[in-house]
This record gives C-alpha cells, structure tokens and sequence, in this order.
C-alpha cells in the first residue's frame, strides 16, 4: 500500500512542540507591553466639546493652572473649571466666536459643560493632587508641558509601577515652590543637590507600601 502521508510530514510534530514553545515566550512579552498602560493610554487625546487651546491660554497667555483648576493645591482632585471661569474672560474676548457656541449655552441654561476626561487613575487606586503639589512635584512631571499642547493628551502611562519608580526616586521630579506651576521647567544642573535639599526641608519620604495608593 502506498504511504497516504509523505515524509516531510514525519516532522511535523517537532515542528509543533518548537511553535508552542515559542508562542509561549513570545505571548508574555506581548501581553506585558500591548496591554500595558504604556501603550493602551499614553498618547490617548479625546476630543473636547469646545477646542480649548492651552497652548494659547497658558502658553502664550500665560494663564495660571490655578485659575482654571482651582484647589489642585488643597484638594485630592484637580477641579474642572465651571463655565462661569470661562465666561470670566468670554463675556467680552470673542463673545461672538461659533466655537464658543456651547460655552455660552451652558452659561444661559446652567447646564455644566461636559468635558472628556483625559487623565485617570483607576478606581481603586489613590492619588492626590495636593500631597504631591506640597512635596514639589511639579504639573508636567505626570502631564507633560501642557502649555504646548492644543489639546491635551496623555504622555505617561500613570501605572503602578511608573509611580513606584517616583517614589523611590522622586528627585528628578522635585522643584522649588515658585516652579511648580511652570510647565516649561527643566530641571538645573545641580537638580540632585537641589532636589536633597527640598527632601531634607519638607521631610520628603515617599511610601511604597501598597496602603499608600489602595485603600
């Protein structure tokens, strides 16, 4: 009777047992960066209802971060702005711009504009605003130069392990008091004398047991 395989089949099963055993490092490898937020999140830039420009408003303008994100220094949560803090300036800059259509909508409805979220940590994680802000870590150490940007994206992945590398080295990120809100600051040549210094005055010791973030 003749053969129904050929003899090339006779491999197959090595073959097989070989791709399983590759597939089976390589899947880890691509789970561990294609499902992290490194690549999920970092880049994400929803579009807002109204192109609110902060490369012009804090960039060019100057604007403080406080003015819009008001108590981001006493508070957990950096605030959005009311439609109010909008119209502060609107009621006579540009009153009559079409993009500005649902600005002045939801000043004459009282109905709060819905802005899209960018920056999130999970639910079950903990994180203030104030505790950091206090320490000197400045705004753009988590969001990046927002005083460049159009609109604003994300560029850190605000994982677990990228805020355990911060807490176990905060002193790259460590700025004098009046840096804070500057969002172009780079860090000075003497940044790791400098950054002792603000460690040693304020006391600086950050956690990294896990009730520090999951409570």
């Amino acid at each position: 009777m003749a053969q129904i395989f050929p003899k090339w089949a006779n491999k197959l099963p090595a073959y097989s047992v070989g791709g399983i055993a590759v597939a089976a490092m390589i899947a880890p490898l691509f789970v561990w960066y294609y499902f992290s937020p490194e690549y999920t999140d970092v880049g994400y830039q929803p579009h807002q209802p109204v192109p609110y420009s902060h490369k012009l408003h804090v960039g060019e303008l100057g604007l403080d971060c406080r003015y819009c994100h008001v108590g981001v220094e006493v508070a957990a949560v950096a605030s959005v702005p009311p439609t109010q803090v909008c119209m502060n300036c609107h009621q006579l800059v540009l009153r009559d711009s079409e993009k500005l259509a649902p600005i002045r909508k939801s000043a004459e409805t009282g109905d709060p504009m819905r802005w899209v979220r960018v920056h999130k940590v999970p639910e079950y994680a903990f994180f203030d605003h104030s505790v950091h802000i206090s320490a000197g870590v400045g705004c753009s150490s988590c969001h990046g130069d927002i005083g460049d940007m159009e609109e604003v994206r994300q560029v850190e992945p605000l994982s677990m392990g990228w805020c355990l590398q911060c807490h176990r080295d905060p002193d790259p990120h460590l700025r004098p008091p009046e840096q804070i809100f500057n969002t172009r600051w780079v860090a000075p040549e003497n940044q790791l004398a400098l950054a002792a210094e603000i460690r040693q005055s304020r006391e600086i010791a950050p956690p990294e047991d896990c009730s520090a973030c999951h409570r």
